[in-house]
């Protein structure tokens, strides 16, 4: 009898552990994960692929292909740790949590928390590959992953610390509730940094732009970051919930204002809008309603969305 205690209590904590994982939360994150790695393969592959020159189409698709391989394989081994383990310092994790060594029944919220490091996973493939706009026909494949691999530990890691893990930020109170600091503003400030360093395009140089080879691509590729953005949005509530209903319904308003505010932009400008355009309006909107999107309603979101529209028309 006294042989069967052990048993007995393991099986009661198996019950209580399992008891409080909700089903339908972790259904919806299951498909969030997918969605928002669909968003960099193919959506923003092809996104990307239909911008450049057509000899150049390959080499942008190999990008995004290495970097999600490679960032995946160092998150699971080093950067979900220094992400999202303890950290006293408020700068990073305390590398309890490298290859993802988790207690048993370890949750984050109502879900496993090992589905948590893989919701987080895809965000982190996706960051490092926006950053290949601002040097894509420009650098070697190697120097790619070299720079990826060192921007993730070195800046995205840390941020996703600072603002998701309990860090400092977090502490001020910062919320960022989708990725507007730490994928959009790392990526951007990184892309930023990346183009001075390269300096000016020769194109640039002598006035000459190359259009974009297939507008047709980047409009399959811009769909497919629309639909994957419900995921990204609405997946970062942790939840099947009325927080991740509204933030699924603000961010397809934001895409169609963002592309509908381009048409009008480039109607009133050019005379006539562009495939790009719209696609270009869309990311735009999307982007600007991500850290907001679990926050505010509808009519918030139609103002923050309209004014960053406004602002760049005066641009």
């Amino acid at each position: 009898m006294i042989k069967l205690l052990p048993i007995f209590f393991f099986a009661l904590v198996s019950t209580n552990v399992h008891a409080e994982v909700n089903s339908g939360d972790t259904a919806w994150i299951l498909s969030s994960s997918a969605l928002v790695l669909f968003m960099t393969l193919p959506g923003l592959a092809l996104f990307y692929a239909g911008l450049v020159q057509s000899k150049n189409v390959l080499s942008v698709l190999c990008q995004h292909f290495g970097i999600a391989c490679l960032m995946s394989i160092i998150w699971v081994v080093i950067g979900y740790s220094i992400a999202f383990s303890p950290g006293e310092s408020g700068i990073v994790g305390n590398f309890s949590k490298i290859f993802i060594e988790l207690p048993p029944g370890a949750l984050s919220g109502g879900i496993p928390e090992i589905l948590f490091a893989m919701f987080q996973m895809t965000f982190c493939i996706i960051t490092p590959a926006l950053v290949i706009g601002s040097y894509v026909e420009r650098i070697k494949f190697s120097v790619v992953l070299i720079f990826s691999a060192l921007w993730l530990v070195f800046v995205y890691c840390p941020v996703a610390f600072w603002v998701w893990g309990g860090g400092f930020l977090a502490e001020m109170g910062v919320k960022d509730f989708a990725g507007g600091i730490v994928v959009h503003t790392t990526a951007g400030l990184a892309a930023l940094v990346v183009a001075v360093v390269l300096g000016k395009r020769r194109t640039f140089r002598s006035n000459t732009m190359v259009p974009p080879h297939s507008p047709v691509l980047t409009m399959v590729g811009a769909s497919m970051l629309w639909v994957g953005w419900f995921g990204f949005n609405g997946g970062s509530a942790l939840a099947a919930d009325q927080t991740a209903s509204m933030a699924i319904l603000v961010t397809h308003i934001a895409a169609s204002i963002g592309a509908f505010s381009w048409i009008l932009i480039e109607w009133f400008r050019f005379g006539k809008p562009s495939l790009v355009g719209m696609a270009t309006g869309m990311v735009a909107g999307l982007a600007t309603i991500t850290p907001a999107s679990g926050f505010v309603g509808v009519e918030a979101q139609l103002f923050l969305v309209l004014a960053e529209e406004s602002y760049v028309m005066l641009l």
